[in-house]
């Protein structure tokens, strides 16, 4: 070994990889995996626009090095295919002494996902373009089908962000997170979480959604992450329930737009631990679920970081990140597109900021009498305020239901009463927490239901 890299406060500024000043584009880092005794990454840049982006590698001494078979483009997908003992990263194939290959036919698509084949895993993946291509990839000889195109599929009207997709439990599951100002003004967008089950596509919810994820091996769950007016949301499907809906703070509002959200993930970073990065918080995510409900999804910190992938290497947690892009005249102080690594411990993002967000179950939503909420998280944060108003010409009784087990049974904890055409606050006492809270308005309305958490 040589002597450690100079490095500060997680970052060694050498291996830092940067895009030509053709385009003044971009150049995050979008997957990075261990693999071939190396820890590989891809870089790209904004619209396939520009430069000096492409595949590269570090070894155990920091030595980077820029892999011959680069090319610039824009990539954020990964896999370890098993079969064939492969990792597919961008639109590239490395064997396990390190060979790379490239896919020709995939190398002017913008990638973001790779994921297990329905009927045929042991020999074909599929890949999943921003703007809808969906494909399929004989991982031998790298032939590629386009098989979608799922801007027609899943009724998006032509401003595509297509960012995800996953196999299990026999579906193939797509996220598409457009999402602008009008969409938040009218509460709908071009944004889904959709599903093909070999068959057909069927769309799941037609809002923003990030990224998927699941604990394979360990766990049955699939988790979805995307969000709305409301709050983020999180999605869980188990084969005995289907998809449930949960919903989550946001931290920042800084990813609500579709070109501000690179990008939330959802990675193992140890044996049995999941990591989940969502709307500027990052939480310890359970592997495994029991009673077919959610336990012990717990917030570790907020954060600003713009985190494009990250994994575990050398015992290390490494965050992937954008840290400097001009994409041409929208930020033309920027200087040179930059980006680069941060290396530290899992255990280190507890030192990150106090986990405070803000959210909940309603934003201008019409409302059931009787008919309860999505349950919100609650665990985690310290003082806990609930914000309620409504339309109606009545008085709104809103019951506040506590599930302190995380088996989804909820129990009667309090009433507001939030007067007629108007507004209601509550703050609950210091310390109490739960792992879920929902609400079950008394009538039918238009109402709002945010809680802030600081």
């Amino acid at each position: 070994m040589t002597d450690s890299p100079f490095a500060i406060s997680g970052v060694v500024p050498a291996i830092a990889v940067k895009a030509d000043h053709g385009h003044r584009s971009e150049t995050g880092i979008g997957a990075l995996m261990p693999w071939a005794g190396r820890l590989w990454f891809v870089t790209y840049v904004a619209h396939k626009r520009g430069g000096g982006t492409g595949l590269f590698s570090l070894d155990d001494d920091f030595q980077m090095i820029k892999h011959p078979e680069s090319v610039v483009g824009t990539y954020a997908n990964r896999l370890v295919h098993k079969e064939s003992s492969q990792l597919f990263i961008g639109p590239h194939v490395i064997d396990t002494a390190g060979a790379v290959r490239t896919i020709d036919g995939l190398v002017n698509t913008r990638l973001t996902a790779t994921c297990r084949h329905l009927t045929d895993p042991a020999n074909k993946v599929f890949v999943l373009g921003m703007e809808g291509e969906f494909f399929e990839v004989d991982v031998h000889t790298l032939e590629v089908k386009q098989l979608f195109d799922l801007l027609l599929e899943l009724d998006v009207a032509g401003r595509p962000h297509f960012k995800d997709a996953y196999t299990r439990h026999g579906r193939v599951v797509v996220v598409n997170n457009s999402y602008f100002d009008e969409d938040f003004r009218a509460g709908q967008s071009d944004g889904r979480l959709a599903e093909w089950d070999g068959t057909e596509w069927r769309i799941l919810a037609r809002t923003q959604f990030n990224t998927l994820a699941s604990a394979n091996g360990i766990g049955e769950a699939i988790y979805a992450v995307g969000q709305d007016r409301a709050s983020a949301l999180f999605q869980v499907f188990l084969p005995d329930t289907g998809w449930t809906t949960y919903r989550l703070p946001k931290a920042t509002h800084t990813q609500d737009h579709a070109f501000t959200t690179e990008w939330p993930r959802i990675r193992e970073v140890e044996s049995e631990r999941l990591l989940m990065d969502a709307s500027g918080l990052y939480y310890e995510l359970p592997a495994m679920t029991y009673d077919n409900a959610v336990w012990g999804l717990r917030p570790i910190s907020t954060h600003l970081r713009v985190v494009g992938d990250f994994c575990s290497w050398n015992g290390l947690l490494v965050l992937a990140g954008d840290q400097t892009t001009p994409i041409g005249d929208t930020n033309p102080v920027a200087g040179q597109p930059q980006a680069n690594l941060w290396f530290g411990t899992t255990d280190d993002l507890w030192k990150f900021g106090k986990p405070s967000g803000w959210g909940g179950p309603w934003w201008d939503t019409p409302v059931t009498a009787g008919l309860p909420s999505d349950p919100y998280l609650m665990t985690g944060f310290d003082a806990k305020c609930l914000h309620l108003s409504q339309d109606a010409d009545q008085p709104l009784d809103v019951a506040v239901e506590i599930d302190f087990m995380g088996t989804g049974r909820f129990h009667r904890y309090h009433t507001i009463t939030v007067p007629a055409g108007g507004y209601e606050c509550f703050t609950f006492p210091p310390g109490f927490s739960a792992h879920w809270v929902r609400l079950v308005p008394s009538a039918d309305c238009v109402a709002t239901a945010q809680f802030v958490y600081t």
